[in-house]
């Protein structure tokens, strides 16, 4: 028998499609497949605009701001490139450019534009995808994808202006000198005060005084301690207060840290001064020691607990109980052993005497000075600058000018890898209601050149025990408290 041979399906008794079927068929492959094309159109600009800012638009979009967003983003890269190379080549020129105002200013600016422009670009990308060509399913996936990719760069540099931002603040806050200083016989004297908060009690009540001598090259650091008691000193000839005392400060309540409180009652003495209790302070530190100060820097000593909550806490070995409180009204203890202290306690093991003496509480100063120069890293600030920044703009006031920065900042990494020096000015190696100058000039000689020092020049190196209540630090004021003494300070805390 001739004839075709019927197919298998006719065989099996199966429907044979017809034409139409078969091209509605082949219509629907062909829908999916531009559908699919689409898709991966849309996914494509996604990227580009991702990888390569402008690219999408150039592509498929607006070729004019595509081409200049991609120049933009080639101008960012390159001055990323020379940023890195002057870190490398030039740290100290690195943290002159992120410390100056006015180039943080640009940066923050540059930042934002970037943010929203980066943003808008990849809203744009979506839009050039034709949305509406698309299938519902991948019509939703893109549109969220694209949607969170702009929130996510946006955010990200946005976040980062706001962080340049407060750092410009602290700065312009801080930083308020505007008359750079050089260094006195190769090291730069900078004087740290340290008061109650108030805008009306800055210098009036000084708690603490302490010199950082700074070596101008290497960055070697010692501190020296003047007591708030000192008594019977002279003032630097030609000085204002030599000529209003010039026997010295004697009277019966002329105690160092009165002077603020002086220059407040005759602020005709301190015409043209920005803060005469500051100025009054330095030429009475400056006529004890014999040290010329470069710059000042004055701690708001409550605001000092926002700071120390800010990087987590400071650990301290505390020698011996602390009394929270004052004589009479003791409130409990900070007690024993190695305690990392926050806000309060910490402020409280810096100020309290309730239970020992003015000489206890400066070497505990030091040590927590000390603390926080070893342990603060620049991880820990980045880790919590916002919160540093808040904190700092309300605890420091200082006259070194902001284009001064990064030298102490390059200063204070050189001295974090260096031994701590003190020596104060505090019994038993000076009686501060008659002090001896020659001692003192001798005390501040031998600590600040130990190589030249003559064994006679030598301060007390304190004891190697302690007797008696301390509160915290190593020995008496009858023997001397070890971190007040001592060439280690890091070893004597």
């Amino acid at each position: 028998m001739t004839g075709r041979t019927p197919s298998p399906r006719a065989v099996a008794g199966a429907p044979s499609s017809s034409p139409d079927e078969i091209d509605a068929r082949a219509a629907r492959t062909v829908a999916d497949r531009a559908a699919q094309i689409r898709y991966r159109r849309a996914i494509s600009l996604l990227v580009m605009t991702l990888v390569l800012p402008g690219s999408a638009q150039v592509a498929a979009g607006n070729a004019r701001i595509g081409r200049w967003a991609m120049r933009v983003w080639a101008a960012l890269w390159l001055s990323l490139v020379v940023v890195v190379l002057i870190a490398i080549s030039s740290p100290h020129e690195a943290l002159r450019m992120f410390t100056n105002p006015d180039n943080l200013l640009v940066l923050m600016v540059v930042l934002t534009v970037v943010g929203l422009g980066w943003a808008a670009l990849f809203i744009d990308a979506w839009r050039i995808a034709r949305p509406r060509d698309l299938l519902r399913q991948h019509r939703s996936a893109t549109a969220v994808v694209h949607l969170a990719m702009a929130f996510s760069v946006a955010t990200v540099l946005l976040y980062s202006a706001h962080m340049v931002s407060a750092q410009r603040g602290m700065i312009m806050a801080m930083f308020g000198g505007d008359s750079v200083a050089g260094a006195t016989d190769g090291r730069y004297n900078v004087l740290i005060l340290g008061g109650d908060s108030g805008t009306d009690r800055w210098g009036l009540r000084t708690d603490s005084m302490t010199i950082a001598s700074i070596d101008a090259y290497t960055g070697q650091t010692v501190l020296i301690g003047v007591p708030r008691n000192m008594m019977n000193f002279k003032f630097p000839h030609g000085s204002k207060l030599a000529k209003a005392w010039p026997n010295g400060y004697n009277c019966s309540t002329c105690e160092l840290n009165s002077l603020a409180t002086y220059a407040a009652d005759h602020r005709s003495m301190f015409a043209g001064d920005k803060n005469p209790g500051v100025e009054a302070t330095i030429e009475g530190i400056e006529g004890v020691t014999g040290l010329k100060i470069s710059y000042w820097a004055m701690t708001n000593m409550p605001a000092f607990s926002d700071l120390v909550n800010a990087v987590g806490g400071v650990k301290i070995n505390v020698r011996q109980p602390i009394a929270i409180g004052r004589t009479g009204q003791i409130l409990g203890y900070i007690q024993p052993g190695y305690r990392t202290l926050k806000g309060d306690d910490l402020l409280w093991y810096v100020r309290s005497r309730a239970t020992s003496d003015d000489y206890s509480r400066m070497a505990r100063q030091k040590c927590v000075m000390n603390a926080m120069l070893q342990q603060i890293s620049p991880a820990t600030v980045i880790e919590h600058f916002s919160q540093i920044a808040s904190a700092s703009a309300a605890l420091l006031q200082t006259d070194i000018p902001s284009s001064e920065i990064d030298r102490f900042a390059s200063l204070a990494l050189k001295a974090k890898s260096q031994k701590i020096a003190t020596v104060s000015l505090v019994p038993p190696l000076i009686n501060t209601s008659r002090p001896d100058e020659a001692v003192i000039h001798s005390a501040i000689f031998a600590a600040l050149h130990p190589s030249q020092a003559k064994p006679s020049q030598k301060a007390p190196s304190g004891p190697t025990g302690y007797t008696g209540i301390s509160e915290g630090s190593f020995g008496t004021m009858a023997k001397g408290y070890t971190a007040n003494h001592t060439a280690d300070l890091g070893a004597s805390c």
